[in-house]
């Protein structure tokens, strides 16, 4: 069973839908006992930092994370879901994260991408960086889908993936048994649905 955590940040439907369509007991929880039944669990989120950080605190599920975690049960971050495992986000001042894995969240410089623009939007190419499970049904080059302003930085150890967007965008990151994919598995067609399978095959 995959557990993805409902702590009130995002629409849920489109990944549950994805997970469905490939058979895989889901439940949409934010209980620390199914986190617990759980084989796997996704954390997804869209919005702020610092309202999805103070969320996911007041959901009383962080501790049950944390737990899940060390017992070696794999997690994978989506989107804002990646961006909470790290230290900390710039965004809207400094808002302490998980620090389940080591780096910084932060804004995309407009300057750096010109003329591209901020928000980061739609498909881009994968870049791969290292192995990673998530990604044996997937070739580098296949694209997927993108909705972010901030990304993953100070991480270089641990990125498994980037796209090119006038910089060097982080979009998958591991640490032991921590995923986390900046891009949307769920809205990424055929190719998001293989590294959804892969991360439940773990």
């Amino acid at each position: 069973m995959i557990a993805v955590v409902d702590y009130g940040v995002g629409n849920l439907y489109s990944l549950t839908g994805s997970l469905k369509y490939l058979g895989l007991e889901t439940v949409v929880t934010s209980s620390p006992d199914d986190l617990e039944r759980a084989d796997k669990i996704i954390l997804p989120g869209v919005g702020a930092f610092g309202d999805a950080a103070r969320k996911l605190r007041e959901s009383g599920v962080t501790d049950a994370l944390y737990k899940q975690v060390a017992l070696k049960k794999p997690l994978l971050g989506i989107c804002l879901g990646m961006q909470l495992l790290f230290e900390g986000s710039t965004e809207y001042g400094y808002t302490e994260g998980l620090s389940l894995i080591p780096g910084t969240v932060r804004e995309i410089p407009q300057d750096k991408i010109a003329p591209l623009k901020v928000p980061h939007m739609g498909w881009n190419s994968l870049v791969f960086k290292a192995e990673s499970p998530v990604f044996k049904y997937v070739s580098e080059g296949e694209r997927v889908y993108y909705v972010h302003s901030y990304y993953a930085a100070d991480c270089a150890q641990y990125v498994t993936a980037t796209s090119q967007y006038g910089m060097e965008i982080t979009g998958a990151v591991q640490k032991d048994n921590v995923f986390g994919t900046q891009f949307h598995p769920e809205k990424s067609g055929d190719t998001g649905l293989r590294i959804l399978k892969a991360f439940a095959e773990l």
